[in-house]
């Protein structure tokens, strides 16, 4: 699932945005609908819960929205590791753009141990670049400068969650963990992502629970 995380390093990260696109080989691997692409056992478009076994202390109580899963691997986005709050002009300003104008404050997430410096967001369908990725057709995320500007705007999707860092598997590894009953599914449901309280995410995604893996 990628290397540990340290507090200094998150903020570092947070701080110096050297990139806010994913890899174009991500990309590659993740197709604009990862659900079709899967059968049958895939788990993108659906949500990803830490039993209360869970090992990993990286991923305890955590809730991951699941974008890609298929032979080669699987991400997964945490959405209840909120950092902190981040002036719009700030991130702007970290993007090279000047920021001037830009108001308000967006609430940042890591989204898991992997490359920390790669900004993404998960928002609502009513929003679409090139490149944005569709989830389960409930969801999108996209992943570009273009985003965060347009949110600086008012010009950006209804809903949105801003995070920095993903959850990543190798070929095999998720299966491995899901047979040692380390995770449980659910359906994706927006409001999990958007609207309720980060500190209730887990409890409310374990009551929707499909099965005990």
């Amino acid at each position: 699932m990628g290397e540990a995380v340290s507090p200094k390093r998150t903020m570092r990260a947070l701080l110096i945005l050297a990139a806010l696109a994913l890899p174009a080989s991500l990309f590659a691997a993740a197709p604009p609908n990862p659900g079709d692409t899967q059968g049958r056992n895939s788990l993108a478009g659906q949500l990803l819960i830490a039993s209360p076994s869970m090992g990993d202390p990286r991923f305890q109580h955590t809730v991951l929205v699941m974008v890609r899963h298929n032979r080669g691997g699987a991400m997964g986005v945490v959405i209840n590791r909120p950092l902190g709050e981040q002036p719009v002009a700030r991130l702007l300003e970290a993007l090279g753009d000047k920021g001037k104008g830009a108001t308000g404050t967006v609430r940042i997430f890591v989204g898991g141990p992997v490359q920390l410096e790669l900004g993404l967001v998960l928002h609502s369908t009513d929003y679409r670049r090139p490149g944005t990725l569709d989830i389960g057709g409930r969801l999108a995320m996209t992943a570009s400068r273009e985003i965060f500007r347009d949110i600086a705007a008012n010009a950006g999707p209804k809903q949105s969650l801003i995070a920095f860092g993903y959850a990543g598997w190798g070929p095999g590894q998720l299966e491995g963990e899901l047979a040692q009953n380390a995770w449980y599914t659910a359906p994706l449901d927006p409001q999990l992502v958007f609207d309720e309280d980060r500190d209730k995410v887990w409890e409310r995604a374990m009551q929707r629970r499909t099965q005990d893996l």
